[in-house]
Protein backbone atom coordinates (compact mmCIF):
# COMPACT_ATOMS: atom_id res chain seq x y z
CA UNK A 1 0.00 0.00 0.00
CA UNK A 2 1.45 3.16 -1.05
CA UNK A 3 2.06 5.70 1.76
CA UNK A 4 -0.56 8.23 0.08
CA UNK A 5 -3.12 5.95 1.41
CA UNK A 6 -2.12 4.90 4.67
CA UNK A 7 -1.58 6.46 8.36
CA UNK A 8 -0.01 4.76 11.47
CA UNK A 9 -1.28 6.69 14.72
CA UNK A 10 1.09 5.45 17.35
CA UNK A 11 -0.16 6.08 21.10
CA UNK A 12 2.03 7.15 23.58
CA UNK A 13 0.17 9.27 26.01
CA UNK A 14 -0.54 6.39 29.04
CA UNK A 15 1.04 7.64 31.84
CA UNK A 16 2.30 4.26 32.77
CA UNK A 17 0.81 3.83 36.81
CA UNK A 18 1.27 0.43 36.64
CA UNK A 19 4.87 -0.07 35.08
CA UNK A 20 6.39 2.63 38.06
CA UNK A 21 9.25 3.30 35.62
CA UNK A 22 9.81 7.05 36.49
CA UNK A 23 8.65 8.42 33.31
CA UNK A 24 5.21 7.85 30.89
CA UNK A 25 5.54 4.44 29.81
CA UNK A 26 6.45 5.01 26.73
CA UNK A 27 9.48 6.69 27.59
CA UNK A 28 10.76 3.77 29.79
CA UNK A 29 14.21 2.67 28.73
CA UNK A 30 13.85 -0.50 27.11
CA UNK A 31 17.62 -2.00 26.87
CA UNK A 32 19.37 1.02 25.48
CA UNK A 33 16.19 2.59 23.59
CA UNK A 34 13.18 3.64 24.97
CA UNK A 35 10.02 1.47 24.38
CA UNK A 36 8.48 4.07 21.85
CA UNK A 37 11.23 4.08 20.06
CA UNK A 38 11.45 0.28 19.67
CA UNK A 39 7.71 0.47 18.75
CA UNK A 40 8.23 2.85 15.99
CA UNK A 41 10.99 0.48 14.54
CA UNK A 42 8.26 -1.88 14.03
CA UNK A 43 5.61 0.93 12.43
CA UNK A 44 8.98 1.78 9.89
CA UNK A 45 9.98 -1.44 9.12
CA UNK A 46 6.58 -1.71 8.15
CA UNK A 47 6.42 0.06 5.00
CA UNK A 48 6.09 3.74 4.30
CA UNK A 49 2.90 5.74 6.04
CA UNK A 50 2.23 8.52 7.27
CA UNK A 51 3.37 7.88 11.35
CA UNK A 52 1.75 10.32 13.64
CA UNK A 53 2.98 10.25 17.74
CA UNK A 54 0.33 11.09 19.98
CA UNK A 55 2.51 11.91 23.45
CA UNK A 56 1.79 13.54 26.73
CA UNK A 57 2.50 17.15 27.06
CA UNK A 58 6.42 17.94 27.81
CA UNK A 59 7.52 14.85 25.48
CA UNK A 60 7.30 16.15 22.12
CA UNK A 61 10.95 16.76 21.76
CA UNK A 62 11.80 13.51 23.42
CA UNK A 63 9.16 11.99 20.97
CA UNK A 64 10.44 13.66 18.06
CA UNK A 65 13.93 12.74 18.64
CA UNK A 66 13.25 9.10 19.15
CA UNK A 67 11.21 9.21 16.02
CA UNK A 68 14.04 10.80 13.35
CA UNK A 69 16.11 8.41 14.59
CA UNK A 70 14.42 5.43 13.00
CA UNK A 71 12.60 7.36 10.46
CA UNK A 72 16.14 8.49 8.61
CA UNK A 73 14.96 9.85 5.36
CA UNK A 74 11.14 9.60 5.64
CA UNK A 75 11.55 12.01 8.36
CA UNK A 76 8.81 13.62 6.14
CA UNK A 77 5.66 11.61 7.01
CA UNK A 78 6.41 12.46 10.58
CA UNK A 79 3.99 14.36 12.67
CA UNK A 80 4.13 14.22 16.41
CA UNK A 81 0.91 15.98 18.64
CA UNK A 82 -0.21 16.14 22.56
CA UNK A 83 -2.74 13.34 23.50
CA UNK A 84 -5.51 14.08 25.40
CA UNK A 85 -7.01 12.96 29.09
CA UNK A 86 -7.93 9.04 27.63
CA UNK A 87 -7.48 7.01 24.74
CA UNK A 88 -10.41 8.63 22.60
CA UNK A 89 -9.22 12.13 23.16
CA UNK A 90 -5.66 11.26 21.88
CA UNK A 91 -6.95 8.84 18.92
CA UNK A 92 -8.56 11.78 17.95
CA UNK A 93 -5.92 14.06 18.38
CA UNK A 94 -3.62 11.74 16.17
CA UNK A 95 -6.94 11.64 13.32
CA UNK A 96 -6.97 15.95 13.20
CA UNK A 97 -3.35 15.71 11.75
CA UNK A 98 -3.62 13.27 8.81
CA UNK A 99 -3.28 14.11 5.50
CA UNK A 100 -6.29 14.45 2.87
CA UNK A 101 -5.26 11.11 0.68
CA UNK A 102 -5.32 8.76 3.77
CA UNK A 103 -7.61 6.57 3.31
CA UNK A 104 -6.88 3.65 5.98
CA UNK A 105 -5.67 4.27 9.60
CA UNK A 106 -3.46 1.71 12.18
CA UNK A 107 -3.60 2.80 15.80
CA UNK A 108 -0.97 1.06 17.43
CA UNK A 109 0.09 1.25 21.05
CA UNK A 110 3.53 2.14 21.98
CA UNK A 111 3.91 -0.63 24.26
CA UNK A 112 3.48 -3.44 21.94
CA UNK A 113 6.84 -2.34 21.57
CA UNK A 114 7.72 -5.82 19.80
CA UNK A 115 5.09 -6.23 17.35
CA UNK A 116 6.55 -8.17 14.22
CA UNK A 117 5.99 -6.29 10.95
CA UNK A 118 3.82 -9.04 9.37
CA UNK A 119 1.30 -8.32 12.30
CA UNK A 120 1.49 -5.25 10.57
CA UNK A 121 1.35 -6.96 7.12
CA UNK A 122 -1.27 -8.62 7.94
CA UNK A 123 -3.86 -6.05 8.89
CA UNK A 124 -3.24 -3.88 6.14
CA UNK A 125 -3.73 -6.73 3.38
CA UNK A 126 -6.91 -7.13 5.24
CA UNK A 127 -8.19 -4.14 4.90
CA UNK A 128 -7.27 -3.73 1.29
CA UNK A 129 -9.06 -6.62 0.59
CA UNK A 130 -12.35 -4.60 1.60
CA UNK A 131 -12.59 -5.14 5.79
CA UNK A 132 -14.29 -1.98 6.99
CA UNK A 133 -12.00 -2.72 10.34
CA UNK A 134 -9.59 -5.25 11.30
CA UNK A 135 -7.68 -6.33 14.60
CA UNK A 136 -5.09 -8.66 15.23
CA UNK A 137 -6.09 -11.09 17.58
CA UNK A 138 -3.99 -14.37 19.62
CA UNK A 139 -6.31 -17.64 21.35
CA UNK A 140 -6.80 -17.73 24.77
CA UNK A 141 -4.60 -20.11 26.32
CA UNK A 142 -5.46 -20.39 30.00
CA UNK A 143 -8.62 -21.68 31.05
CA UNK A 144 -11.05 -18.88 32.26
CA UNK A 145 -12.85 -18.80 34.86
CA UNK A 146 -16.29 -15.88 35.49
CA UNK A 147 -15.51 -14.69 39.31
CA UNK A 148 -18.02 -13.02 41.23
CA UNK A 149 -17.61 -9.89 43.69
CA UNK A 150 -17.01 -12.02 46.82
CA UNK A 151 -13.98 -14.07 44.89
CA UNK A 152 -16.37 -17.31 43.93
CA UNK A 153 -16.46 -19.25 40.81
CA UNK A 154 -19.39 -19.11 38.96
CA UNK A 155 -18.61 -20.79 36.13
CA UNK A 156 -16.02 -21.76 33.62
CA UNK A 157 -16.06 -19.72 30.09
CA UNK A 158 -15.44 -21.78 26.80
CA UNK A 159 -12.17 -20.15 25.84
CA UNK A 160 -12.60 -21.23 21.74
CA UNK A 161 -14.86 -18.25 21.50
CA UNK A 162 -12.50 -16.54 23.36
CA UNK A 163 -9.24 -14.45 21.32
CA UNK A 164 -6.82 -11.70 22.96
CA UNK A 165 -7.06 -8.23 20.72
CA UNK A 166 -3.94 -6.65 19.65
CA UNK A 167 -2.35 -3.89 18.07
CA UNK A 168 -1.72 -2.63 15.18
CA UNK A 169 -5.70 -2.23 14.38
CA UNK A 170 -6.93 -1.06 11.49
CA UNK A 171 -9.95 1.14 10.13
CA UNK A 172 -11.16 2.79 7.21
CA UNK A 173 -10.76 6.30 7.75
CA UNK A 174 -13.95 7.71 7.40
CA UNK A 175 -15.54 5.09 9.26
CA UNK A 176 -12.73 5.58 12.36
CA UNK A 177 -13.14 9.45 12.62
CA UNK A 178 -16.67 8.74 12.57
CA UNK A 179 -17.30 6.52 15.53
CA UNK A 180 -14.59 8.83 17.45
CA UNK A 181 -16.36 11.85 16.77
CA UNK A 182 -19.90 10.43 18.01
CA UNK A 183 -18.55 8.15 20.97
CA UNK A 184 -20.61 8.90 24.19
CA UNK A 185 -18.63 6.42 26.00
CA UNK A 186 -15.26 5.41 26.60
CA UNK A 187 -14.00 2.46 25.43
CA UNK A 188 -11.46 -0.37 25.72
CA UNK A 189 -9.97 -0.47 22.28
CA UNK A 190 -10.36 1.22 19.22
CA UNK A 191 -12.14 -1.67 17.66
CA UNK A 192 -14.92 -1.37 20.51
CA UNK A 193 -15.61 2.00 19.47
CA UNK A 194 -16.03 1.05 15.71
CA UNK A 195 -18.03 -1.95 16.79
CA UNK A 196 -20.09 0.10 19.21
CA UNK A 197 -21.16 2.46 16.13
CA UNK A 198 -22.81 -0.60 14.29
CA UNK A 199 -19.73 -1.92 11.94
CA UNK A 200 -18.24 -5.72 11.66
CA UNK A 201 -14.78 -6.19 12.88
CA UNK A 202 -12.70 -8.41 11.19
CA UNK A 203 -9.91 -10.63 12.76
CA UNK A 204 -6.21 -11.96 11.47
CA UNK A 205 -3.84 -13.47 13.42
CA UNK A 206 -1.81 -11.60 16.35
CA UNK A 207 1.50 -12.40 17.50
CA UNK A 208 2.80 -13.54 20.67
CA UNK A 209 5.92 -11.31 20.34
CA UNK A 210 3.27 -8.37 20.23
CA UNK A 211 2.62 -8.65 24.10
CA UNK A 212 1.95 -5.42 25.70
CA UNK A 213 4.41 -4.16 28.38
CA UNK A 214 2.15 -2.99 31.36
CA UNK A 215 3.80 -3.99 34.79
CA UNK A 216 7.19 -4.46 35.25
CA UNK A 217 7.61 -8.18 34.69
CA UNK A 218 6.34 -7.52 30.98
CA UNK A 219 9.21 -4.75 30.81
CA UNK A 220 11.68 -7.43 32.14
CA UNK A 221 10.26 -9.70 29.12
CA UNK A 222 10.75 -7.51 26.75
CA UNK A 223 14.34 -6.61 27.90
CA UNK A 224 15.12 -10.67 27.86
CA UNK A 225 14.51 -10.22 23.91
CA UNK A 226 15.73 -6.82 23.42
CA UNK A 227 19.18 -7.27 25.46
CA UNK A 228 21.06 -10.28 23.24
CA UNK A 229 20.28 -8.51 19.86
CA UNK A 230 22.27 -5.52 21.35
CA UNK A 231 24.74 -7.53 22.74
CA UNK A 232 25.70 -9.77 20.04
CA UNK A 233 24.70 -13.06 21.64
CA UNK A 234 23.65 -16.38 20.28
CA UNK A 235 20.47 -17.82 22.00
CA UNK A 236 19.17 -21.55 22.03
CA UNK A 237 15.97 -22.80 22.10
CA UNK A 238 14.83 -26.16 22.42
CA UNK A 239 11.44 -27.46 20.73
CA UNK A 240 9.61 -30.58 20.86
CA UNK A 241 6.47 -32.44 18.74
CA UNK A 242 4.36 -35.72 18.13
CA UNK A 243 2.54 -37.30 15.61
CA UNK A 244 0.47 -40.20 15.59
CA UNK A 245 0.22 -42.21 12.66
CA UNK A 246 -3.48 -42.63 10.77
CA UNK A 247 -3.26 -39.83 8.76
CA UNK A 248 -4.34 -39.65 5.09
CA UNK A 249 -1.91 -40.06 1.50
CA UNK A 250 1.95 -40.26 2.06
CA UNK A 251 4.29 -39.72 5.13
CA UNK A 252 6.03 -36.70 5.19
CA UNK A 253 8.87 -36.58 7.92
CA UNK A 254 12.39 -34.18 7.73
CA UNK A 255 10.69 -32.18 4.51
CA UNK A 256 10.67 -36.03 3.00
CA UNK A 257 8.35 -37.71 1.43
CA UNK A 258 7.84 -41.57 1.93
CA UNK A 259 6.42 -43.86 -0.35
CA UNK A 260 4.70 -46.55 1.28
CA UNK A 261 4.92 -45.29 4.52
CA UNK A 262 1.60 -44.81 6.57
CA UNK A 263 1.05 -40.81 7.59
CA UNK A 264 0.94 -39.50 10.48
CA UNK A 265 -2.30 -37.29 11.41
CA UNK A 266 -2.06 -33.43 12.03
CA UNK A 267 -3.52 -30.31 10.55
CA UNK A 268 -0.72 -29.94 8.29
CA UNK A 269 1.60 -32.86 6.90
CA UNK A 270 2.25 -34.04 10.59
CA UNK A 271 6.12 -33.59 9.69
CA UNK A 272 7.09 -33.93 13.41
CA UNK A 273 10.94 -32.93 12.61
CA UNK A 274 9.95 -29.59 10.65
CA UNK A 275 7.63 -28.94 13.62
CA UNK A 276 10.06 -29.70 16.20
CA UNK A 277 12.91 -27.30 14.26
CA UNK A 278 10.50 -24.35 14.03
CA UNK A 279 9.51 -24.47 17.44
CA UNK A 280 13.21 -24.37 18.89
CA UNK A 281 13.53 -21.24 16.16
CA UNK A 282 10.67 -19.41 17.73
CA UNK A 283 11.62 -20.51 21.13
CA UNK A 284 14.89 -19.13 20.70
CA UNK A 285 14.13 -15.93 19.41
CA UNK A 286 11.31 -15.18 21.94
CA UNK A 287 8.59 -15.53 19.60
CA UNK A 288 6.34 -17.66 20.99
CA UNK A 289 5.56 -21.21 19.74
CA UNK A 290 4.21 -23.33 16.65
CA UNK A 291 0.76 -22.76 17.62
CA UNK A 292 1.24 -19.18 17.80
CA UNK A 293 1.84 -18.82 14.08
CA UNK A 294 0.60 -21.92 12.45
CA UNK A 295 -2.70 -22.90 14.21
CA UNK A 296 -5.77 -24.34 12.74
CA UNK A 297 -6.78 -20.74 12.55
CA UNK A 298 -4.26 -20.14 9.63
CA UNK A 299 -6.06 -22.68 6.53
CA UNK A 300 -2.79 -21.77 4.55
CA UNK A 301 -1.32 -24.09 6.65
CA UNK A 302 -3.60 -26.89 6.06
CA UNK A 303 -1.27 -29.61 4.71
CA UNK A 304 1.38 -27.65 4.06
CA UNK A 305 4.83 -29.52 3.71
CA UNK A 306 7.89 -28.38 6.04
CA UNK A 307 9.54 -25.63 3.34
CA UNK A 308 6.12 -23.63 3.92
CA UNK A 309 6.99 -23.75 7.58
CA UNK A 310 10.57 -23.42 7.54
CA UNK A 311 10.32 -20.11 5.54
CA UNK A 312 8.06 -18.82 7.13
CA UNK A 313 9.28 -19.49 10.68
CA UNK A 314 13.00 -17.63 8.62
CA UNK A 315 10.65 -14.60 7.88
CA UNK A 316 9.21 -14.28 11.73
CA UNK A 317 12.80 -14.51 12.76
CA UNK A 318 14.45 -11.79 10.24
CA UNK A 319 11.32 -8.92 11.30
CA UNK A 320 12.72 -9.63 14.68
CA UNK A 321 16.27 -9.05 14.09
CA UNK A 322 17.19 -12.70 14.18
CA UNK A 323 19.28 -15.10 11.69
CA UNK A 324 19.37 -19.25 11.74
CA UNK A 325 22.65 -20.46 13.20
CA UNK A 326 22.16 -23.90 12.96
CA UNK A 327 19.69 -26.71 13.76
CA UNK A 328 20.11 -29.87 15.36
CA UNK A 329 17.14 -32.85 15.33
CA UNK A 330 16.90 -36.05 17.24
CA UNK A 331 13.85 -38.54 15.52
CA UNK A 332 12.89 -41.20 17.85
CA UNK A 333 11.16 -43.55 15.75
CA UNK A 334 11.14 -47.51 14.44
CA UNK A 335 9.96 -46.44 11.21
CA UNK A 336 10.75 -45.17 8.40
CA UNK A 337 14.05 -46.31 8.58
CA UNK A 338 16.25 -42.99 7.84
CA UNK A 339 19.88 -43.66 7.22
CA UNK A 340 19.44 -43.97 4.14
CA UNK A 341 18.07 -40.73 3.63
CA UNK A 342 19.42 -38.71 6.10
CA UNK A 343 21.88 -36.37 3.82
CA UNK A 344 18.93 -35.83 1.91
CA UNK A 345 16.45 -34.61 4.46
CA UNK A 346 19.39 -32.76 5.77
CA UNK A 347 19.86 -30.75 2.62
CA UNK A 348 16.06 -30.10 2.23
CA UNK A 349 15.70 -28.91 6.13
CA UNK A 350 18.95 -26.35 5.20
CA UNK A 351 17.69 -24.61 1.85
CA UNK A 352 14.15 -23.99 3.56
CA UNK A 353 15.74 -22.06 6.28
CA UNK A 354 18.24 -20.32 3.76
CA UNK A 355 21.20 -22.70 4.20
CA UNK A 356 21.38 -22.77 7.30
CA UNK A 357 22.87 -25.89 8.70
CA UNK A 358 21.07 -28.64 9.81
CA UNK A 359 22.38 -32.24 11.02
CA UNK A 360 19.50 -35.00 11.57
CA UNK A 361 20.15 -37.98 13.95
CA UNK A 362 17.66 -40.80 14.10
CA UNK A 363 17.06 -43.47 16.94
CA UNK A 364 14.72 -46.07 18.60
CA UNK A 365 13.09 -46.31 21.79
CA UNK A 366 13.91 -50.37 22.51
CA UNK A 367 10.26 -50.94 22.41
CA UNK A 368 9.34 -48.50 24.82
CA UNK A 369 6.77 -45.81 24.85
CA UNK A 370 4.36 -44.91 21.93
CA UNK A 371 7.15 -45.00 19.32
CA UNK A 372 8.38 -47.90 20.56
CA UNK A 373 4.90 -49.31 19.32
CA UNK A 374 5.08 -47.67 16.14
CA UNK A 375 2.15 -45.40 17.46
CA UNK A 376 3.78 -42.53 15.72
CA UNK A 377 6.94 -40.50 15.63
CA UNK A 378 8.95 -37.96 18.07
CA UNK A 379 11.12 -35.23 17.41
CA UNK A 380 13.48 -33.27 19.38
CA UNK A 381 15.25 -29.69 18.18
CA UNK A 382 17.62 -27.47 19.22
CA UNK A 383 18.10 -24.27 17.40
CA UNK A 384 20.62 -21.35 17.53
CA UNK A 385 19.83 -18.41 16.67
CA UNK A 386 22.18 -15.32 16.07
CA UNK A 387 21.25 -11.79 16.17
CA UNK A 388 21.47 -9.59 12.79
Amino acid sequence: MSSSRLAVVVVAAGSGTRLNGGAPKAFVPLAEHSILRHALEGVFAAGSAQVVVVVPPGYEAAATADARAVAGDRAELLSVVIGGRTRQESVAAGLSVLRDEVEFVLVHDAARALTPVDVFERVVASLEGGAPAVIPTVPVVDTIKRVDIAGVIVAAVDRAELAAAQTPQGFRREILEAAVAAADADHTDDAALVAAAGHVVMTVAGDAASFKITTAPDLERARGIVRPRLVGAPRVGIGTDVHGFGGDGSLWLAGLEWPGEPALSGHSDGDAVAHAIVDALLAAAGLGDIGTHFGTDRPEFAGAHAPAFLAHTVSLLAAAGWRVGNVAVQIQANRPRFAARRVEAERVLSAALGGAPVSVSATTTDGLGFTGRTEGVAAFATALVVPV
